[in-house]
């Protein structure tokens, strides 16, 4: 491989790293910042905060994939940034799972259950909305 090649290829993945990078941070604080929200104005156990975020989170993943299927967003970067990047930040899957660590550790079952079948069933079904949505124009 010449040594062009090797600069060029590197340059790429440098920049869809930096890319994905951009958009964890953002998804991350945003992330932050509405579970916080929501939970500080939750008086129980149960991790509503967590569970809005990933329910969200999956919309929009349904939304851009949907805005990518009818070709409204072409750029890979743009892409990357939103998908891997934004959402892979803003949805919460591994809170989400030590959350129900968290409640199973404390013998909070129902609210274990409860939580794991509503951010699940939800999650399916935001995500199809954000395709049909997207797809209904």
């Amino acid at each position: 491989m010449p040594l062009y090649r090797f600069v060029q290829d590197l340059y790429y993945m440098l920049k869809t790293i930096l890319y994905i990078g951009a958009g964890s941070f953002a998804g991350g604080i945003m992330r932050y910042l509405l579970t916080r929200a929501i939970q500080h104005y939750s008086t129980s156990a149960f991790p509503l905060g967590t569970m809005i975020v990933n329910i969200t989170g999956c919309f929009l993943i349904g939304i851009l994939y949907g805005l990518f299927e009818r070709n409204f967003i072409n750029s890979t970067d743009l892409r990357l940034f939103l998908t891997v990047g934004v959402c892979g930040g803003f949805t919460t899957f591994s809170t989400f799972v030590h959350d129900n660590y968290t409640l199973f550790n404390d013998r909070n079952i129902a609210y274990m259950i409860l939580y794991s079948m509503l951010s699940l069933g939800l999650g399916l079904l935001f995500a199809h909305w954000g395709h049909v949505l997207i797809k209904a124009e």
